[in-house]
């Protein structure tokens, strides 16, 4: 039974209003495991009978099989205004010595296809154009540059970014936001500096932002974040289960991975404390990390990997949780929360069906 429109949020000063809970297209390029062509089309056709709007994805993700499988599912698509992203900064090449039996990026897939980065004018403008294919669309809504920082590409940060900066990468999202080509233009990354310097070369729409606003961190985003309200640019709370610790808990045998890696033991003794209040509110510890980044006014969308139909269900039912103000003020109480943070006030993201 198709649920009533999803609550939506403006995105920055554009005109794109995005679901409150999005689709974040990861999983669907097989990370880490296959997922099956069927499971794909289902999972997709469940989050769009949801009422999702927001669906993103990447090059990366899957060496294009991602944007493939997004791209055939929302292409006449029921939902209104249904809003896709992807991002740019890697170019795919086809390798016919690919082994596509084994892991490679950590994804599992069929693509016979490897990867290099290049966030110049034409690299941006030549990603752009290769997505389109894949995706089998006229236009994407957004157009976010993935992966750019010093984490990311440590000693070789400085020619990266100057290859975005000096070397026209800006000014091609400039060009093809201003023809009307794209919607909206921003960063995909993990990391809050890069975001920050970015405010200071140009006006983007928006950030995804991964991993760094979640109920297990909150430092350093804070001022980002005013600086975005300021500047109109709003956050897309990217991997709000900091890559599945948040979602697993630690009290079963299966303990998620914390930023993609397995969890340290203060990590783990944090998230413990967490989920001991969670039980003793009747919350789950998962509902609590998907609502959390939703309580900052700066936060238009929050977007967990989904890769199967129970996983779209249960993301629903956790952010429709309702999770009361004596929950987050015993975390704040007991330092897990920083205590500027603001805290959900409960809003049905269907209305009142």
């Amino acid at each position: 039974m198709r649920r009533q429109p999803m609550l939506t949020r403006r995105l920055g000063a554009t005109d794109l209003q995005v679901s409150v809970l999005g689709f974040g297209g990861a999983p669907l390029g097989n990370l880490y495991k296959a997922v099956s062509d069927k499971e794909a089309r289902d999972t997709l056709a469940a989050a769009l009978d949801s009422g999702l709007n927001f669906f993103d994805t990447a090059p990366h993700y899957g060496a294009g099989l991602s944007e493939r499988r997004i791209g055939d599912a929302v292409r006449g698509a029921h939902v209104k205004n249904c809003v896709v992203s992807t991002k740019v900064g890697r170019l795919l090449y086809a390798d016919s010595n690919a082994d596509v039996e084994a892991l490679r990026h950590g994804f599992v897939t069929p693509m016979p296809f490897e990867q290099r980065y290049d966030y110049s004018y034409d690299g941006i403008m030549r990603s752009w154009e290769d997505s389109l294919i894949r995706l089998g669309l006229a236009s994407v809504d957004m157009l976010l540059v993935h992966d750019i920082g010093i984490e990311t590409h440590r000693e070789f940060h400085k020619d990266r970014w100057m290859e975005f900066t000096a070397g026209g990468g800006y000014r091609a999202l400039e060009e093809l936001r201003a023809g009307g080509q794209v919607r909206a233009i921003g960063l995909g990354v993990n990391e809050i500096k890069v975001c920050e310097a970015a405010l200071d070369v140009g006006h983007f729409d928006c950030f995804l932002l991964a991993g760094r606003y979640t109920l297990l961190e909150q430092n350093g985003c804070l001022e980002l974040f005013s600086r975005c309200l300021a500047a109109n640019t709003s956050i897309i709370a990217g991997g709000p289960f900091n890559s599945g610790i948040l979602a697993t808990g630690v009290t079963d045998l299966q303990t998620g991975n914390y930023n993609y890696v397995p969890a340290t033991a203060e990590i783990i003794e944090r998230v413990s404390t967490i989920e001991a209040i969670c039980r003793e509110f009747d919350i789950s510890l998962a509902a609590a990390a998907l609502q959390l980044p939703l309580a900052h006014k700066a936060v238009a969308s929050v977007i967990p990997g989904l890769a199967s139909v129970a996983s779209v269900n249960q993301a629903l039912n956790w952010i429709e949780t309702k999770s009361p103000a004596e929950f987050w003020n015993v975390l704040k109480e007991s330092n897990l929360l920083a205590a500027d943070v603001p805290i959900p006030l409960f809003e049905n993201p269907h209305g009142d069906c």
